[in-house]
């Protein structure tokens, strides 16, 4: 409880007539085995038990989706940095972004409108947020329109120096208008701290049905072996209107607690889903904050979305490898159903033959994503690949 869709069409008939199906293996099937020794914030480095030893990896199931890269031209010539942050528009089909301008660099770009919004062929008809976000991770359209970023730290000491405003950015949740006006902002930018006055590098929010606001921090949690003062790894709960209602979660690795919450999403049933990087798994809870569950089939989520119309869920994978996720797991997305865990299809990475990306291993996939009315998926890329990619389902029945 909280406190106070080539040859991935023969792939796909292949893996069809080998009736290829990974269902859900619940958390209490899992096996329970020893610690792996390990190194600096990896998974087999912390020395703690790994949950999901008894979870097979799942990466040979049918791919019917087309990979579309480089979707979108951003206005002025401009190249795309990272995005981590994407979600439709309340239209259903127009895509919202958050670039991290270029090299990471909107804290000493202020001209930059890092928020931009796509139609369907790749084409800037809105932007905002110019001089108002540092890091812009996480990302959520609510039901009237409005966008809500997730800045998810704050300026270094040598971007405050080339831009001394950006010293006031950073750590907060904010909420604009779809014209750009600033409506409301939760913590206080530029300083970390505790709610109800502080968030501590939020890395995505949420907007409930009924409202109320789900927030996710803290960024650089997976990369520590014990619990300290960037650690805070916990869900954070507020009213419409930006009053505290209340968190829950903590550091660790048990049920109902975090190593980086990265990522959340809402099923029709009104059920939360976090995806905690840092362990590998998705939890889901009540609006509430009560633990129902732990998955571990959908691999080391990135970024998670829930298609409130069917269920589906579309969990994508930016960083499995040996080292933070073992076991033969890979990048990439998987998409199954959020009813019952049953992972119905993968994605596989992108593959890069002029040099090691991601976290390691082969390929390197994105950290957002989201998926439009007509079933296809954008991704926003990070790493040796940045922009944005499309996904279209061209072999799924309809």
């Amino acid at each position: 409880m909280f406190q106070s869709k080539n040859t991935w069409v023969n792939d796909f008939i292949k893996a069809t007539s080998l009736g290829v199906l990974f269902t859900l293996i619940s958390t209490e099937t899992l096996a329970q085995t020893n610690p792996m020794a390990q190194t600096d914030g990896s998974w087999a480095e912390t020395g703690k038990p790994v949950a999901q030893t008894g979870q097979r990896a799942i990466n040979n199931l049918p791919n019917p989706y087309e990979t579309q890269r480089f979707f979108g031209t951003l206005p002025g010539g401009r190249r795309w940095g990272s995005v981590s942050a994407v979600d439709i528009d309340v239209d259903g089909v127009h895509v919202w972004a958050g670039d991290r301008c270029g090299n990471n660099q909107c804290a000493t770009t202020p001209e930059i409108d890092p928020i931009v919004k796509l139609d369907p062929t790749g084409r800037v008809v809105n932007q905002l947020g110019a001089g108002e976000i540092v890091w812009p991770h996480g990302i959520d359209v609510d039901h009237e329109g409005n966008v809500w970023i997730a800045d998810a730290r704050l300026a270094s000491e040598s971007e405050i120096n080339e831009n001394p405003a950006a010293a006031n950015l950073g750590s907060a949740v904010l909420k604009f208008s779809s014209d750009g006006e600033l409506l409301l902002t939760i913590g206080t930018p530029g300083e970390i701290g505790d709610p109800p006055t502080h968030l501590t590098d939020p890395n995505d929010v949420l907007i409930a049905p009924n409202g109320r606001i789900f927030i996710a921090e803290t960024h650089g949690a997976q990369f520590q072996n014990e619990p300290g003062l960037d650690t805070k790894s916990r869900i954070t709960m507020w009213e419409p209107d930006g009053t505290y209602i209340g968190h829950f979660g903590e550091y660790g690795w048990e049920d109902g607690q975090f190593r980086s919450p990265h990522g959340l999403a809402m099923d029709s049933q009104g059920r939360l889903f976090v995806a905690d990087r840092g362990n590998n798994r998705i939890q889901i809870f009540t609006q509430d904050g009560e633990w129902l569950d732990t998955w571990y089939q959908f691999s080391r989520i990135s970024g998670i979305h829930i298609d409130p119309a069917n269920d589906m869920l579309y969990a994508i994978d930016s960083e499995s490898d040996e080292n933070y996720n073992p076991g033969g797991w890979r990048k990439g997305l998987r998409v199954g159903n959020a009813r019952n865990g049953e992972v119905q299809y993968f994605i596989p990475e992108h593959v890069s033959t002029v040099r090691p990306s991601g976290m390691g291993g082969v390929g390197a996939m994105g950290e957002g994503v989201t998926v439009d009315r007509h079933g296809n998926i954008y991704a926003g890329d990070v790493g040796i690949f940045k922009g944005m990619t499309r996904f279209v389902p061209r072999l799924i029945p309809r």
